[in-house]
């Protein structure tokens, strides 16, 4: 009995209609969970490599080696969610680096977690830049909520690492405007090349919170007894400690 001609043996004969699709080279099927996050860490890193007006969901599909209406189907608010959830995924990473270690002084702690912070800012500087300057086409209220909690998180875990449960006005208005100390100096760090190295930055702003605090004292008790704890955990040999009491003659 003659064998009957399969599709590879007929040229140019369409395969039988029954017969899956071959899939684009390089897509795999992954779990909906798996392939949300995996589009949202590549999001991530276009973000983080130009502003976020500058990057479009065909981008996100080609660098996720998927197609457009996939990327859509778990974002359906279009790049407007995606940029949103990728902001969500890179400030809950940004907050999980201000754990403060659990040996150290207190500005040897402090000092941890800005060079945990300035890595992350090292990593995704052009996305950073965006976010914090603002004016980005992307920009909403939802997503200037977004920064607002990280700096909430900043000033909370910030208070706990000074031992304060409830803090006055002084003290709270003290820790915000360090934190935005901390934001003007990462992004002139990132505007000047990143010329200066990160270890003189971060203990350029150690001092910064000091001197500060010193100034808050004067004016502020709860300050004052906050920095007189700090002083003694410091230790005798300390020198940040040692310029510390000559400013507020504290023995």
């Amino acid at each position: 009995m003659e064998a009957r001609p399969t599709t590879a043996d007929v040229p140019n004969q369409a395969p039988d209609a029954s017969e899956p699709r071959r899939r684009r080279a390089g897509y795999r099927r992954l779990p909906v969970q798996q392939r949300r996050e995996q589009l949202i860490a590549v999001a991530l890193e276009l973000f983080a490599s130009r502003p976020p007006e500058e990057v479009s969901l065909d981008d996100v599909a080609e660098a996720a080696e998927a197609s457009r209406p996939l990327v859509y189907r778990y974002f359906a608010g279009g790049k407007q969610q995606l940029y949103e959830a990728a902001l969500r995924s890179a400030a809950d990473e940004l907050t999980s680096r201000f754990a403060v270690p659990v040996s150290g002084t207190p500005t040897e702690q402090l000092a941890a977690v800005l060079d945990g912070y300035f890595a992350f800012v090292a990593e995704h500087d052009a996305g950073y830049s965006a976010l914090l300057r603002g004016g980005s086409v992307v920009e909403t209220a939802r997503t200037s909520a977004i920064v607002d909690d990280v700096r909430r998180a900043a000033l909370r875990r910030t208070l706990r690492h000074l031992g304060v449960r409830e803090a006055g006005p002084r003290l709270t208005l003290l820790v915000r405007s360090w934190i935005a100390v901390v934001e003007g100096a990462s992004l002139s760090w990132l505007d000047e090349g990143r010329v200066l190295p990160v270890p003189e930055l971060r203990d350029w702003l150690v001092d910064q919170f000091t001197a500060m605090a010193a100034a808050t004292a004067l004016h502020d008790p709860q300050t004052a007894e906050v920095l007189a704890l700090l002083l003694t955990l410091e230790g005798p040999d300390s020198t940040r400690a040692g310029r510390l009491r000559e400013v507020l003659s504290v023995r």
